[in-house]
C-alpha cells in the first residue's frame, strides 16, 4: 500500500470497475447467475432535475440510500437502486430559452416542434451532469436501467394514467385560482413559490358607504387589486360594524357598488377590521367568495364576482364586451406596479387615501424566475384527489406504510385530510403534452393521439381538432415513479419482483408534493403501496444551523469538499452572478475569513462518513467543517492501521491452513468486541440510525482496534520467546478482524474499504470466487455468539485501566512516556495480583513499567502519585523520578495562568451587561469554562502538594 492515503488515486478507479462489471445490478440480472437470497430490496432514487448539479442535500440523501443499498446487497438480497432523472419542465425550458436569447431568438421563432428538438439536443449534451456527480459520491445505482421522465416508457405510463383517470371522472378541466408566474406565463406549484419577508407598505383606503353615512377604511398591500373587489368583509362579532352588514359601499375609482358581508376571515384585531374581498386575486378571498356566493340577499352582488383584472403579464387587462366599463380605461394596459402608483395617486387626489405606513410582508416569488407570483384565475386541468386520498390515508393508518420518524405521519394526515384538487397543467412546451383535443364548439376529446380520437368518436378526417397546448406538471410523472420505472403498464418481471419497494428516502418538504401522490397513484393502479417505509430526513444546514443559500454566502458544494478548491475559485463561485455589489463584497469577505486557504480535498469517503455521523433521526443536519476534517483523519487512521497489519502479516503464517492457533487475551477481547460492534452497527442501520452506526464503527476502529489492539498485539509479534501458535493466532486475528471491519464499514465508506480489502482478504482467506473479487458482493459481517467472551472483556478492561492509570500519572507529573517506572499496588485483591502477574507482558510493553510490587495491607507506601483500578491503587513513587524544583516551577506557572483565566471569567459573569444581553448558550459556555478551570487548578494544587512533600 502507498504510504499516504490519497482518495483520488482510488475512487474513480474502483467506481469504473464496479460499474463496468455490472455489480450494481440486482443479483438476478447478473451474468454469473448467482442465486438470490432473501426478500428483494428496492429503493427508488428521488429523481434529480436533469438541469441540476449536486448539492449538500443530494450528498446526504444519496449517502443514506447507498448505505442501505450496499448493506442489503451484502446481505445477499436481490437489491435494486433505481436511477433516473426528472425532465424538470420549467427549469429545462428556461435553460434552453436562455440559449436562444443569446442568439437573439425566442422559442416562438422556432415553433413548438423545433424547440422540443432543441431541448432534446441540450439534454443529450448537458443533461448528464447530475448523474456523473452522483457517481463521484460512490452511488451504486443500477445505471444500465436508468430512466428519464420523458423517455418512451414513462411517457406511455403518464398518458395511460391521464386517460384512465379522465374516463373515470377523476381528471377534469375547470376555472380556478392558481399561482401564476407573470414572467414564465404558467401556473406553478406551491413548492415552486418561495415566500420571503420584504419591506413594503400598507395603504389604508376609504370606501364610502352608499347610504351617505360615512365610509369604511380597508387596508391592503396591493392597492391595484381593488379594481377587482367584489365585497368588504367584517367579522360577524365585531360590534363596530354589525349594523352595516348587508349595506353597500362604493368601490373608489370604479363606480361599482359592492356589499358589506360578515365572515370570520376578517380579524377585528388586524388593521381596521375591514377586509377587501378580491376573489380572483387572493386565495383567502377566493375561499370567502365560495362561502358567500349563493347567500341572500347579497347573492346578486357577489355571485359571479370573480373579476380578473390582469393579463398573463400582470398588466391591467381591457374590458370584455359584456363588461361595459368594469375596469376604468385610465388603467388599462398598465403594468401592475405602474397601475399601483397611479391608483394611489388618484385615491389621494379624491381624498380617499387615509394613510400609508411602512410594512414588512411575505412576498411570494417564483423560484425560477424571481418574479412576484400572482393568484390568477385561469382554466386548468385538475385531478379530483378526494377518492384517491382515502385509500392512501388508510395505508398509513393500518401500518402498511410506516414513517420514520413516526411523527411525520401526522403531517401526512394533516395534508391528506384537508387535500384540495390538484392542478396538473402547465403553460409551457417542454413536458408531457396533455392528450386532449378540442373542436370548434369547445368539446373535449381525450385519447392517445388524434387518430384515436377520430376513431373513438367517429369523427371524419376533415373535422377540425386542436390539441391542448398545455403540458402536465412534472409532479404528475414523478407520482408514477415507483411503477413507471419498473415498466408499468406492462407487467414486467422487475415490476413483479421489486414492487412494492422497500423504503423511500426523502426530505420532509415533499411529503405532500411527491410522497403522498406516489401513495395515491400506487394504490390506484397497483392496488398496493409503493413502499413499506418512508425515512424522512432533515435539511443540511451550515454549522450555525442556517439554511444554505447563495444570498447568505454559506453554500458548500459536495464536489468541492471531495476534490478541494482554492480560495479564489471559491470566492468566484459564491459571488458569481450576484446583482448586488455590496452583497457580493460581504460574501467575499466572509468567505476569505472562513476559508483563508480555500477548502482542502477530503475525498468521498470522509464526506459520506460525515453525513452518516450527523444523521440523527428526523433532525436537520448542521454540517461542521471540523467534523469532516476529523473523519478525513479517521480515513488516515484506517489506512495506516491496514499498512501496519499488512507489514506484520504479508508473507507470514496467518493460520490459513488451519494450523494450531493460540489466542491471547487481547485476541479474544478484540474478537468479542467485534461481535458486539457488528450487532450494534446492523441494528443501527436497520433502525435508520446511521449516526449510531457511524459512531459504533468509529469507536471500535479508532479506540479499540487501532489505539489498543494494534499495540496489544506487539508483545506477541515482537517477542522471540512467543510460540509459533501464539504468533499465528495473533496474525490471524489481525487480518480477520481488519477484514471484517472493512466489510462492516463498506456501506458507508465504499472506496477505502475496497482498496484495503483487496490486499487483506487473501491473507484472511476471505475471497469468495462466486461473489467476484470485490468487497461489495461479500457477505455483511454477522454476529457470532461463540466468539463473545465477556470474561476476556472484563479482564482486558482491568489491563487497560492499569495502563491508562500509569499513563495518567506520567502525564500529570511530566514524566516521559517512554521512561520505565516502578509501580506499587495498594489494596490489591487476589484477582488483581493474578492479573498483574498473568498480563505482565502487556503492562511492561504499553505502560513502560520497571517493576511491580504489592504493598501489605495497611501500608500506605512512600509519597506517590496515585491512580485507581477498581478499589486497587496504583502508586508511582516520585522520589528520584522528577526534578522537584523544575516540576514545581512548571506547576506554579500553569496555576498562575489558570488563576488569571478564572479571575477574568468571574468578572465577565459578574457583569450584568454580559449575563443579561449575551445569548444563553454563550453565557453557559463561560460558566462551564470557569468550572473546568477551577477543577484543573485544584488538581494542580494537589500535585504540587505531593511534590513539596518529597
Amino acid at each position: 500500500m502507498e504510504k499516504t492515503y490519497n482518495p483520488h488515486a482510488i475512487e474513480q478507479h474502483w467506481y469504473e470497475i464496479w460499474e463496468k462489471n455490472g455489480w450494481f445490478q440486482p443479483v438476478s440480472d447478473q451474468a454469473d447467475g448467482r442465486a438470490a437470497e432473501g426478500a428483494p430490496y428496492c429503493i427508488m432514487i428521488p429523481p434529480p432535475n436533469v438541469t441540476g448539479s449536486l448539492h449538500m442535500g443530494h450528498g446526504f440523501n444519496n449517502t443514506v440510500m447507498d448505505t442501505l443499498i450496499r448493506y442489503n446487497r451484502m446481505r445477499g438480497r436481490p437489491t435494486l437502486w433505481q436511477p433516473g432523472t426528472d425532465h424538470a419542465g420549467i427549469a429545462t425550458q428556461m435553460v434552453v430559452e436562455r440559449q436562444l436569447e443569446a442568439d437573439g431568438k425566442t422559442r416562438h421563432d422556432l415553433g413548438r416542434d423545433k424547440f422540443i428538438e432543441r431541448v432534446w439536443e441540450w439534454k443529450g449534451e448537458s443533461g448528464g451532469n447530475i448523474t456523473r456527480q452522483l457517481r463521484r459520491l460512490g452511488s451504486s445505482l443500477d445505471w444500465q436501467h436508468e430512466r428519464f421522465t420523458m423517455d418512451d416508457g414513462l411517457s406511455d405510463a403518464v398518458q395511460e394514467v391521464f386517460i384512465r383517470l379522465y374516463e373515470e371522472g377523476l381528471i377534469y378541466r375547470g376555472k380556478r385560482l392558481v399561482n401564476w408566474d407573470p414572467k414564465l406565463h404558467t401556473a406553478v406549484s406551491d413548492l415552486e413559490v418561495i415566500s420571503e419577508e420584504e419591506s413594503g407598505h400598507m395603504w389604508h383606503m376609504r370606501y364610502p358607504l352608499t347610504n351617505g353615512q360615512g365610509h369604511l377604511v380597508v387596508s391592503t398591500t396591493r392597492p391595484e387589486t381593488m379594481l377587482g373587489d367584489c365585497a368588504v368583509a367584517v367579522n360577524p362579532e365585531d360590534e363596530r360594524y354589525k349594523h352595516l352588514i348587508g349595506e353597500l359601499v362604493e368601490l373608489p375609482l370604479t363606480g361599482r357598488k359592492i356589499p358589506i358581508i360578515a365572515d370570520e376571515h376578517a380579524d377585528p384585531e388586524f388593521g381596521t377590521g375591514c377586509v377587501k374581498i378580491t376573489p380572483a386575486h387572493d386565495f383567502n378571498d377566493y375561499a370567502v367568495w365560495q362561502r358567500h356566493r349563493d347567500e341572500n340577499p347579497i347573492s346578486s352582488q357577489i355571485h359571479g364576482g370573480l373579476i380578473n383584472i390582469f393579463t398573463i403579464d400582470a398588466a391591467i387587462r381591457d374590458n370584455l364586451a359584456e363588461e361595459d366599463t368594469l375596469i376604468p380605461s385610465a388603467y388599462i394596459g398598465m403594468d401592475r406596479y405602474d397601475a399601483r402608483k397611479q391608483i394611489v395617486a388618484d385615491l389621494d387626489a379624491q381624498g380617499l387615501l387615509e394613510k400609508v405606513v411602512d410594512h414588512k410582508l411575505m412576498v411570494p416569488r417564483g423560484d425560477r424566475s424571481s418574479a412576484v407570483i400572482e393568484p390568477f384565475l385561469t382554466d386548468q386541468w385538475y385531478v379530483k384527489v378526494g377518492p384517491l386520498a382515502k385509500p392512501a390515508i388508510e395505508a398509513v393508518e393500518t401500518g402498511k406504510i410506516r414513517f420514520v420518524p413516526d411523527n411525520w405521519k401526522n403531517t401526512y394526515y394533516e395534508w391528506m385530510r384537508n387535500i384540495q384538487d390538484w392542478c396538473i397543467s402547465r403553460q409551457i412546451w417542454w413536458g408531457h403534452r396533455i392528450p386532449a383535443w378540442y373542436d370548434d364548439n369547445g368539446n373535449v376529446y381525450v385519447a392517445r393521439d388524434e387518430q384515436a380520437v377520430r376513431e373513438k368518436h367517429k369523427l371524419p378526417a376533415d373535422y377540425p381538432l386542436t390539441q391542448d397546448e398545455d403540458v402536465l406538471d412534472t409532479w404528475f410523472s414523478s407520482a408514477l415513479w415507483p411503477i413507471s420505472t419498473l415498466g408499468w403498464p406492462e407487467q414486467t418481471q422487475r415490476l413483479e419482483m421489486f414492487y412494492p419497494t422497500s423504503v423511500l428516502v426523502t426530505g420532509f418538504d415533499i411529503i405532500f408534493f411527491w410522497v403522498a401522490r406516489m401513495i395515491m397513484m400506487g394504490m390506484k393502479f397497483m392496488d398496493d403501496v409503493p413502499f413499506h417505509e418512508v425515512y424522512v430526513h432533515g435539511l443540511v444546514r451550515d454549522s450555525q444551523g442556517q439554511k444554505m443559500s447563495k444570498s447568505k454566502g454559506n453554500v458548500l458544494d459536495p464536489i468541492d469538499l471531495i476534490d478541494g478548491i482554492d480560495l479564489e475559485a471559491l470566492v468566484d463561485k459564491r459571488t458569481r452572478g450576484m446583482m448586488q455589489p455590496q452583497l457580493a463584497k460581504k460574501i467575499e469577505k466572509q468567505t476569505r475569513k472562513e476559508f483563508p486557504d480555500g477548502i482542502p480535498s477530503f475525498g468521498t469517503d470522509a464526506l459520506r462518513f460525515t453525513f452518516a455521523a450527523l444523521a440523527a433521526t428526523g433532525r436537520d443536519i448542521k454540517f461542521d467543517m471540523g467534523r469532516i476534517e476529523g473523519y478525513r483523519n479517521f480515513c488516515n487512521k484506517l489506512w495506516n492501521a491496514a499498512r501496519y497489519v499488512l507489514s506484520n502479516t504479508e508473507g507470514e503464517d496467518c493460520g490459513a491452513n488451519n494450523e494450531e492457533l493460540e489466542r491471547s487475551l487481547a485476541d479474544r477481547w478484540i474478537l468479542s468486541r467485534l461481535q458486539k460492534t457488528k450487532q450494534s452497527v446492523a441494528d443501527a442501520i436497520e433502525g435508520y440510525r446511521f449516526d449510531q452506526a457511524a459512531q459504533a464503527i468509529y469507536e471500535f476502529t479508532w479506540n479499540e482496534f487501532c489505539d489498543w489492539y494494534l499495540e496489544l498485539c506487539k508483545p506477541v509479534l515482537t517477542n522471540d520467546d512467543a510460540s509459533a501458535a501464539a504468533k499465528r493466532g495473533t496474525r490471524r486475528t489481525l487480518v480477520r478482524v481488519l477484514e471484517s471491519l472493512l466489510r462492516l464499514t463498506h456501506p458507508i465508506m465504499p472506496f477505502i474499504t475496497e482498496e484495503i480489502w483487496q490486499r487483506v482478504a487473501p491473507l484472511a482467506d476471505k475471497i469468495d470466487a462466486s461473489a467476484q473479487h470485490t468487497i461489495m458482493n461479500q457477505p455483511y459481517p454477522s454476529y457470532r455468539a461463540p466468539l463473545v467472551d465477556d470474561a476476556a472483556e472484563a479482564e482486558m478492561q482491568w489491563v487497560m485501566q492499569f495502563i491508562l492509570g500509569v499513563r495518567k500519572i506520567k502525564g500529570e507529573m511530566d514524566i516521559a512516556p517512554s521512561k520505565r517506572v516502578p509501580v506499587l499496588l495498594a489494596d490489591a485483591n487476589e484477582k488483581d495480583r493474578e492479573n498483574a502477574q498473568k498480563h505482565r507482558a502487556f503492562l511492561d510493553f504499553l505502560a513502560r513499567i520497571a517493576s511491580i510490587d504489592v504493598l501489605a495491607p495497611g501500608d500506605a507506601g512512600p509519597e506517590s502519585a496515585t491512580a485507581l483500578v477498581g478499589n486497587m491503587k496504583i502508586l508511582i513513587p516520585l522520589a528520584g523520578l522528577i526534578d522537584k524544583d523544575a516540576e514545581l516551577a512548571r506547576l506554579e506557572k500553569e496555576m498562575g495562568r489558570l488563576e488569571q483565566n478564572i479571575d477574568r471569567t468571574e468578572k465577565k459573569l459578574q457583569n450584568p451587561n454580559f449575563v443579561d444581553k449575551a445569548p444563553e448558550a454563550v453565557v453557559q459556555k463561560e460558566r462551564d469554562k470557569l468550572e473546568a478551570d477551577k477543577a484543573a487548578l485544584a488538581d494542580l494544587k494537589a500535585q504540587a502538594d505531593k511534590i513539596r512533600k518529597l
